[in-house]
């Protein structure tokens, strides 16, 4: 599985480049704030959402601290899917985040 640290992730959106985050908090955490742009998508509804996930583009997947992320890069991998996990989650995010 291919990780990558909230600064790189930071740098790529600074750079203008469009990136497809996918959050898999639960809707409390979300609430507190995630990254703009970001889709929400809880790591249990996953397997029912794949239709909203396109496959030929890359997501990068964030959660609290990097562990439910990996489990869902995990899962979509298995799909087919090609995605990176965010390191540290939300928990390192030093950028501006939104709120729901």
């Amino acid at each position: 599985m291919k990780d990558i640290t909230t600064k790189e992730l930071e740098q790529k959106v600074k750079n203008g480049e469009q990136v497809s985050i996918i959050d898999v908090r639960e809707d409390d955490e979300v609430a507190g704030g995630k990254i703009p742009g970001a889709k929400h998508i809880r790591l249990s509804e996953i397997p029912e959402r794949l239709d909203e996930i396109e496959k030929d583009q890359h997501h990068y997947m964030i959660c609290r601290s990097g562990g439910r992320s990996g489990r869902a890069c995990e899962f979509l991998i298995e799909q087919g899917y090609d995605v990176t996990n965010i390191a540290g989650g939300m928990l390192v995010w030093e950028e501006e985040v939104e709120k729901k």
